[in-house]
């Protein structure tokens, strides 16, 4: 069937209706294609998203788990689900013979690798083509030759497209790689030739970190993707991170879908996403898609892939790093400003159909916006954390406005083996100030207790004025720190809602104890709200942050207290509710004749309040005696290296008896693909190393203790 689009649209109307017709279109039940079961080599979130697309085209899904995701959402949401092995990754999601025995066991016809784990790895698409199976990406060939950087830079150098200057080369020892690097200058980046996600890359400012970062980099790179190559780069500073997505059948079709601007990152991972890119213009965004559509051709690409490019931000010069031979994290954002669905158009490429449209009948409207939640620290250096998702509340969702893709739900565990990401939040609006306006809402209602997350810190990313205005780069977080980790000081209004939640809180735990309720977050079938009328004075101690915080209440009346803060300022009247909406416990506070509205959870010793603007944790101070006994082990001491998160030891590099000097590396740990390396705080002599490599070991234990030089 052929279908024709006008290339001149005259109102909002037409192209509202233009892109229903496409989304009709390109979302069509029929699909003519052999395949009636797939296997999705994956888990999490891109595992539940393209069940998601396969049930809509009437396919069925089989799930791969480890024994660590046997009660995940992905298992729950596939018609059939296969246990593949231990946590491990390499014992589990990459066991390509377990994973291939699991396709035919089951009858299916295709594999979808999703992303990360075996989705860039050439050799399985080959053992798929061996025994049968479609692979659902590209061929093997293309995932070799732009997969490996150092081949793709080659081919593309010959193709024509723009390639960043540095070292490609075979010869991997340490004297050619450090002659290469004092060639380019520094500094520099060093990169695993394979992969993608950060991992094996390094930034070397000098030639006195070149061979630690080395290692460390190959290190990294063996371990995600069983490769030690790496690459040398000339490294641009403050450049934007531009990346085209593109699209190819098996007939020589292809095209490109606009381009993402992934600049905002952390680790090297990327964190913010938004397409189109803003400030680009109409010229460059078509020299990018363009440049991106040839680069595929070079390769004979088929399917679904990325063409990333470092552009400097200041001329708008760009250059190709590398491609994604696979779908990307950010995809979503795409398929908001397009009205297409990806997985869709992977999985009917695969199936041996033509591209359903040409480039002239693609288009965007809109602004879009991804925000990547993850269980981890922003204060902490964005340390990956662990543990129990013990209350998890998302936003509502909006066809077409606001979308969360998620593997997670209320008391699952972000589990050590994996990748510390929980959702990706998505907002489309008519334009970017619409999209992030949304998406800063949106973020507020997302609440989460149990293991710290980079909410707070993507609300203030979103809020900060370079950020609105577009002024993006890959050093952002690096430039702004400071503004974007404010000093937090505590409003006395909330210390106010935090005291009176308490209260409320108390009363409502004594009526479920009497009517033996079971559900600590949901105690009542009704939104009933609950006044219950004290005649006393009480003081309530909180711990925020590092402050410590006092609430004076007096019980004025029947529903009415009398309250201040820190023992200073006025006395404030106050009134409040606390109701259960959507099993969640919402406090309405009255503070001298001013209303305002949260959610609360109290979780053991540990009130959660969840304000529109930002959430705040008040601790209850444990007995004095308890206190001392519980911190004992953790008081900051410089002679004791202690682990920063669940992790694996990975490598050591000391024994007893060794001399160290502030700043030598004692150890490698890896955790949630991260590696970190634990360093010396002080100058002294090991006294004792209480881990040995391969050891899991918990947050705060104590790897390595020194005796401490007197000088």
């Amino acid at each position: 069937m052929m279908y024709r689009i006008r290339k001149t649209v005259t109102s909002i109307k037409q192209y509202t209706m233009l892109m229903s017709d496409i989304r009709n279109l390109c979302s069509s039940p029929i699909l003519t294609t052999k395949f009636n079961k797939i296997l999705i080599a994956n888990r999490g979130e891109i595992a539940c998203r393209i069940a998601r697309t396969a049930k809509k085209l009437g396919i069925q899904t089989v799930a791969v788990y480890s024994e660590a995701d046997q009660n995940s959402l992905h298992v729950q949401e596939a018609d059939e689900a296969y246990c593949v092995g231990p946590a491990p990754s390499s014992q589990s999601y990459l066991r390509q013979d377990k994973i291939i025995s699991v396709a035919r066991r089951s009858k299916c016809q295709a594999i979808h690798p999703g992303y990360g784990f075996l989705s860039e790895n050439a050799e399985f698409a080959e053992l798929c083509q061996k025994e049968n199976i479609t692979f659902i990406g590209p061929s093997a060939k293309a995932i070799k030759n732009m997969g490996i950087k150092n081949t793709s830079k080659t081919i593309m150098i010959e193709a024509g497209v723009p390639v960043i200057a540095g070292y490609h080369g075979d010869d991997q020892s340490d004297d050619t790689l450090l002659l290469e690097a004092r060639k380019i200058g520094f500094p520099l980046m060093i990169k695993a030739v394979r992969g993608g996600g950060g991992k094996g890359m390094r930034i070397v400012l000098d030639e006195s970190e070149f061979q630690e970062a080395l290692e460390g980099a190959r290190t990294e790179s063996e371990k995600a993707f069983g490769d030690t190559a790496v690459l040398l780069e000339q490294y641009i500073n403050e450049p934007r991170h531009i990346e085209v997505q593109i699209f190819a059948d098996k007939y020589g079709n292809i095209v490109h879908m606009f381009e993402r601007d992934c600049s905002v990152q952390r680790r090297h991972q990327k964190i913010i996403e938004e397409a189109p890119a803003p400030g680009i213009s109409a010229e460059l965004r078509s020299d990018l898609g363009i440049t991106a559509v040839r680069a595929a051709k070079a390769v004979g690409y088929v399917g679904a892939g990325t063409v990333e490019f470092i552009m400097d931000r200041d001329r708008d010069s760009f250059h190709f790093m590398e491609m994604n031979t696979r779908l990307q994290v950010e995809h979503p954002i795409t398929e908001a400003i397009t009205g297409l669905d990806l997985v869709e158009w992977q999985l009917r490429v695969a199936s041996g159909e033509k591209l359903l449209l040409n480039q002239e009948q693609i288009s965007f409207r809109g602004h879009a916006f991804e925000a990547r939640i993850y269980a981890e620290n922003p204060r902490h250096g964005f340390l990956p954390g662990a543990g129990q998702l013990l209350y998890l509340r998302t936003p509502e969702t909006t066809s077409g406005k606001v979308r969360v893709e998620t593997g997670v739900r209320e008391n699952d565990e972000v589990s050590v083996h994996y990748d510390p990401m929980i959702a990706k939040l998505i907002t489309w609006g008519k334009d970017r100030e619409e999209a992030l306006a949304i998406l800063r809402s949106k973020l507020g209602e997302y609440n989460i207790a149990g293991l710290d997350t980079n909410i707070e810190f993507l609300k203030d990313l979103c809020s900060h004025p370079c950020f609105r205005q577009g002024k993006v780069h890959t050093g952002f977080i690096k430039e702004h720190y400071e503004e974007l980790f404010p000093a937090l000081c505590l409003p006395s209004e909330v210390a106010i809602q935090a005291a009176l939640a308490s209260i409320l809180y108390e009363e409502m735990q004594l009526l479920r104890s009497s009517i033996r309720t079971t559900d600590p977050v949901n105690p009542f079938a009704s939104e009933t709200g609950l006044r219950l009328n004290h005649t006393l004075t009480r003081i309530f101690y909180f711990n925020v942050h590092t402050d410590d915080v006092t609430i004076e209440v007096k019980y004025i009346e029947p529903e009415i207290y009398s309250m201040r803060v820190n023992k200073i300022g006025p006395w404030r009247t106050v009134i409040g509710t606390l109701k259960v909406k959507n099993k969640s416990l919402k406090l309405c506070t009255e503070i001298d004749g001013v209303i305002t509205k949260a959610f609360v959870i109290k979780i053991h010793n540990k009130l959660h309040l969840f304000t529109k603007e930002r959430e705040w944790q008040f601790c209850s101070p444990a007995v004095k005696f308890l206190s001392n006994l519980s911190n004992s082990d953790f008081e900051i001491d410089p002679c004791k290296a202690l682990s920063p998160m669940p992790g694996c030891i990975e490598k050591l590099f000391v024994k007893e008896g060794d001399v160290v000097k502030v700043g030598d590396a004692l150890l490698v740990m890896n955790a949630m693909k991260m590696e970190h390396t634990v360093r010396a705080a002080t100058t002294g002599t090991v006294e004792n190393v209480s881990c040995s490599v391969g050891d899991s070991v918990p947050k705060n234990k104590i790897l390595v203790r020194l005796a401490k030089s007197i000088s």
